[in-house]
């Protein structure tokens, strides 16, 4: 199995459609979910799944279908030519857990589960009875965890 980093061709799709609103008070909600190493993740992806999800053995907050990314924080641009997203960074407390990636995706009614992006992060990464933090990356048009050009 393989997790590869990419924005999923069906958000691609959602996008052309009109199906994925990313406007900070009124859009559409989107989840993370973090996944092992025996996931099968890449552009593929349509839909969430449990499948190769990863679970907190401890007593953190993490649960399956991961949690909300926090909705307002979500920011939008279009500079130089490239649009981007960007998301405030997630914590998962209290968990013992490991992940080699993750998945964004959005659970508005219109598209419901559907696959936004896989996070792949070069190896695994544990956290035993703490934080687990996903920062995204600084909201430029060369870094933003969103891209389109």
């Amino acid at each position: 199995m393989a997790i590869a980093q990419a924005i999923c061709n069906s958000f691609k799709k959602q996008l052309l459609e009109g199906d994925a609103n990313f406007t900070q008070t009124s859009g559409d909600q989107f989840k993370l979910a973090l996944y092992t190493s025996s996931a099968n993740l890449s552009a593929s992806a349509t839909a969430y799944t449990s499948s190769g999800e990863s679970s907190d053995t401890g007593s953190g907050d993490y649960a399956a279908g991961g949690k909300k990314l926090a909705k307002g924080s979500q920011n939008t641009s279009v500079a130089s030519g490239v649009a981007i997203v960007d998301f405030a960074d997630l914590s998962f407390t209290g968990v013992t857990l490991t992940a080699r990636g993750a998945l964004i995706y959005n659970t508005s009614s219109a598209v419901t589960n559907a696959a936004v992006a896989v996070l792949d992060f070069g190896g695994n990464k544990t956290a035993t009875a703490g934080t687990f933090t996903i920062q995204f990356p600084a909201f430029t048009t060369s870094a933003a965890i969103l891209r389109i050009s």
